[in-house]
């Protein structure tokens, strides 16, 4: 997609969402809401501001170079970081007085050693890149990089409403050009600047805005109509409303979380979806768990993982967050995988997911967990690597109780 200068208005606007981000912590989404709301901005105006602020978080270490800014002071200097992005791509400064220009000859300087650097160059921290290179090995490199990416928008089609070929003519109607993925039977790429939750295809549940990666996951657990299944990790519920849909609306499908705002935001999204087989309840204590004891054909346990497979969408969490946070999701990893697989019927099957690439979240948790629950088998599992697919990176475990 070509790229051009942005407006001074535009810079503004970008600036103060890097603020809001670097400075005050506000995850990059809440960011662009806060920053958007009760603006009439054309779809290509704001995906244009989307993309850059994007590309800046997403390589901030290499902005904050050639802008000479500390990654402390980020924020208090979006502007510069703004105009060394405009250097960077060789676009012309907008008349913006808030920035100081990059003298050409510095510039140069600092990108020839950025290019030698390929943790600055793919906007990795140090610990990210120590970490990636500890658990991937020589893999790391091509995942880095793909991790510094910008991410396409994908959407997962509700069947409970349409097929994919229908949903891609109605989008098409609305201005919206948008490609079947290959090897996802649900996912379609949009290939156009376009305001998606405007659209009366969104109002009216044809879709949900979901990374074709991450559509896999459903598939994995295998479900059929009439199935009693808990998504007992369900979040705001992305992969609940697939696997309504995978139901065809049949059966009981339980939608658990720790926190109600989640639950009650997938309420909203399941009556517009159709999805009426949709229970929530809230894990308020142990009981919850144990009231469910061998009780579901199959359970989804997407856990609290680093995110380390889905930096490209959200790039923002790898400049708050250190290693020292990975034992303690770990620890609550084992936790559930240990406490919330005492839901599943001998025979079933359960499918442990993280949305990380990184071995000590996946296999090692899985291989930990099987060592001392005799009781069930591995089936097989998959990492959905950014470098290989182009989509977010994932990882899944289909494991079967044998035994109680």
């Amino acid at each position: 997609m070509s790229e051009y200068s942005l407006s001074i208005y535009a810079c503004e606007l970008a600036a103060q969402v890097i603020r809001d981000v670097i400075s005050d912590g506000a995850p990059l989404d809440r960011a662009y809401s806060r920053q958007f709301a009760g603006l009439k901005l054309a779809p290509a105006q704001q995906a244009q501001i989307t993309r850059v602020v994007g590309e800046i978080i997403r390589r901030l270490n290499l902005y904050c170079y050639l802008a000479h800014v500390s990654l402390a002071d980020a924020g208090k200097h979006a502007a510069d970081l703004l105009m060394a992005w405009h250097a960077y791509r060789q676009l012309p400064p907008p008349g913006w007085q808030q920035a100081k220009a990059i003298d050409a000859k510095t510039l140069a300087l600092r990108l020839q050693h950025a290019d030698s650097v390929a943790a600055l160059r793919d906007g990795c921290p140090a610990w990210l890149d120590e970490l990636g290179q500890r658990q991937l090995g020589d893999s790391w490199a091509a995942e880095r990089a793909a991790l510094a990416q910008a991410p396409k928008r994908y959407l997962r089609t509700n069947l409970l409403k349409c097929d994919r070929n229908q949903l891609q003519s109605r989008l098409a109607k609305e201005g919206i050009s948008a490609v079947a993925v290959e090897g996802v039977a649900t996912a379609l790429e949009v290939t156009s600047d376009a305001a998606l939750f405007r659209t009366d295809a969104f109002k009216d549940g044809w879709f949900e805005q979901q990374d074709a990666g991450s559509q896999h996951v459903a598939d994995a657990l295998d479900v059929t109509p009439g199935m009693r299944v808990i998504d007992a990790c369900a979040g705001a519920g992305g992969k609940t409303l697939h696997l309504a849909a995978k139901m065809q609306g049949k059966g009981r499908l339980l939608a658990m979380d720790v926190e109600q705002w989640k639950l009650d935001n997938l309420k909203e999204r399941a009556r517009r979806a159709g999805a009426h087989n949709v229970e929530t309840r809230l894990i308020s204590s142990s009981k919850t768990i144990k009231r469910l004891k061998l009780s579901a054909d199959r359970l989804l346990l997407d856990v609290p993982c680093s995110g380390l497979g889905v930096l490209k969408r959200n790039p923002d969490t790898k400049w708050r967050d250190t290693e020292t946070r990975l034992p303690v999701l770990q620890a609550l990893q084992a936790q559930i995988l240990d406490s919330y697989s005492r839901m599943l019927k001998v025979d079933g099957i359960l499918v442990y997911a993280t949305c990380s690439i990184m071995p000590d979240e996946n296999r090692q948790q899985v291989d930990n967990f099987l060592t001392s629950h005799s009781n069930f088998r591995l089936l097989d599992d998959a990492t959905i690597s950014p470098a290989n697919s182009g989509f977010d990176g994932f990882y899944w475990a289909r494991l079967q109780r044998t035994a109680e």
